[in-house]
């Protein structure tokens, strides 16, 4: 019969009893306001918090923009369908602003232009929308969402890619590629979140993450403790000799 002890079922008590108690404050809503300024739990708080270090790392837009310029004056032209004719019908009034020829036909998005100048004004909108200026992307095609601009520059760019892939246009199929991955799906994707340094809440970002360690292990001495307290122990098999 395993053989108790009852200072070890004590400390693991009290240590599970004090993980739940804190695992309850950190559900409870007193650890600030959100942007919404609805209360945050902890959770929601160090969601919040790797968002903005998450964001503040990924500023690629600069880089980008000098990238592209290395496309000014290149002439592109393509026909892609997309999903549906508003879709098609936004495009085309996204690459006719930045000084393409474009045109739509039910989903149908017909476009030829200079690709430097195209993908740099797609990095316009992109850097307005990293910087959470929507407005500036909404005032200049007339009043459309901010957000359903810059995915329809992605969904016509992967469209175009696709069809460049297709074709051999190798290269450019990867400038156009880059700047959708670095520069607006990161843009959409961040849009309204503001963006913090790693460096300037390097403190808190510890604290967080050793708060994170020390939790997991207060959990982990817990149940080692009321298991060594009612005699289940791990024990090291007996190797068997042979004869």
């Amino acid at each position: 019969m395993a053989k108790t002890n009852s200072k070890s079922i004590g400390v693991g008590v009290v240590l599970a009893i004090s993980f739940f108690a804190v695992l309850a404050l950190i559900f409870m809503p007193v650890f600030g306001a959100g942007r919404d300024g609805k209360p945050l739990n902890g959770l929601d708080y160090a969601d919040d918090l790797f968002n903005k270090l998450s964001k503040g790392s990924s500023y690629f837009i600069p880089k980008l923009q000098k990238n592209v310029q290395g496309w000014a004056g290149k002439p592109f032209d393509a026909a892609v369908t997309l999903d549906k004719p508003e879709t098609a019908a936004l495009a085309a009034t996204l690459f006719t602003t930045a000084g393409a020829t474009a045109g739509a036909d039910g989903a149908r998005l017909s476009v030829k232009g200079d690709l430097g100048a195209v993908l740099a004004a797609v990095l316009v909108d992109a850097d307005n929308m990293y910087k959470n200026d929507g407005a500036a992307v909404s005032g200049r095609y007339g009043g459309a969402k901010e957000k359903a601009a810059l995915k329809t520059w992605w969904q016509a760019f992967s469209a175009i890619d696709k069809e460049f892939k297709k074709t051999g246009k190798i290269e450019e199929s990867n400038a156009i590629s880059e700047v959708l991955k670095k520069g607006v799906e990161t843009a959409y994707n961040y849009y309204g979140i503001p963006a913090e340094k790693v460096a300037d809440k390097a403190v808190l970002m510890t604290a967080v993450l050793v708060f994170y360690l020390v939790y997991t292990l207060w959990w982990g001495f817990a149940i080692f403790y009321i298991f060594d307290g009612i005699g289940l122990t791990m024990t090291k098999a007996k190797v068997k000799k042979e004869a």
